[in-house]
């Protein structure tokens, strides 16, 4: 856990020191305002999102994880440059660093904590606008190629990531609302996970994400968010399945012409074969 309390702290004296330097202009709104997930960047152009996201729980719906500190850091670099005139099509590449940390009984009834870490998966992508007339609506691509050799540590028995290619197909729309104080996001995002079916719970199933996210700009440069998001994960073959439901809120700042930063919330209040926990995030992105 220190590990998560040295990585946030430096975060957050980084953060602070660029928002010192942050000017107020609202002129033309702001990439966070106008440049949505749904949106492209043009030809040329590059985005770079550095987003990490820390879940944590001591609960579960499983009876043997009660009770068990368990975090899951993830660290996510995800890089994107425009390549039409048009804007209809970017090219970039995900990848995924993974630090994870649980508690394990003693038989003197004690705990012993036990970490892994490394690069977990990379994923070339593609992202495109498929209709010219809708430009808010767009579908992300991706092929996440692992590179674990094994889901568990051999050494501490963590979990780490899976082992297992996943097809990831997200659907993007917003609309903003007259005014531009409101603005409405919703997203499905559709997983594949395909593989050898004993080298991963996840293997032969089909995860299904939809969500919706409600923000407000009290100004252009600044937001606050609301957001509920459901995964159903659906048996291809592996039989397992599972569903979870994730209700909460964050911020978006746009520090500078290029940066903007987020921080968000998530308490998962329901689900079946997983566990009940809660995330923090926190991340930056640089359109250039």
């Amino acid at each position: 856990m220190k590990q998560f309390k040295n990585t946030i702290a430096i975060a957050t004296l980084f953060f602070a020191s660029i928002t010192l330097s942050a000017q107020d202009d609202d002129q033309g709104g702001s990439n966070i305002q106008n440049l949505t997930p749904s949106k492209l960047i043009g030809k040329g152009q590059w985005d770079v999102k550095l987003f990490n996201n820390l879940y944590t729980q001591d609960d579960s719906t499983f009876e043997s994880e009660k009770g068990i500190r368990q975090n899951f850091f993830t660290s996510t670099l995800e890089v994107f440059t425009g390549v039409s005139d048009t804007r209809r099509v970017n090219l970039g590449l995900i990848a995924e660093y993974r630090a994870n940390g649980r508690d394990f009984l003693q038989d003197d009834g004690s705990f012993e904590r036990r970490n892994t870490s490394g690069l977990t998966s990379i994923a070339p992508s593609i992202k495109f606008v498929p209709f010219e007339n809708v430009g808010n609506f767009s579908i992300l691509s991706s092929l996440s190629i692992p590179l674990v050799s094994n889901e568990n540590d051999e050494d501490t028995g963590v979990f780490l990531d899976q082992k297992g290619f996943t097809w990831q197909n997200r659907f993007f729309y917003d609309y903003t609302f007259p005014g531009k104080k409101w603005q409405l996001f919703t997203e499905l995002n559709t997983e594949l996970n395909f593989g050898d079916k004993e080298e991963s719970f996840a293997n032969n199933s089909l995860n299904l994400v939809p969500g919706v996210f409600l923000s407000y700009f009290p100004s252009s440069k600044f937001t606050v968010l609301v957001l509920a998001q459901h995964n159903q994960r659906l048996d291809l073959g592996n039989n397992f399945t599972q569903n979870f439901t994730a209700l909460g809120g964050g911020a978006k700042y746009q520090l500078t012409n290029e940066l903007n930063v987020e921080v968000l919330y998530t308490n998962f209040v329901r689900g079946e074969n997983t566990g009940l926990g809660q995330t923090f995030n926190i991340g930056l992105r640089a359109v250039l």
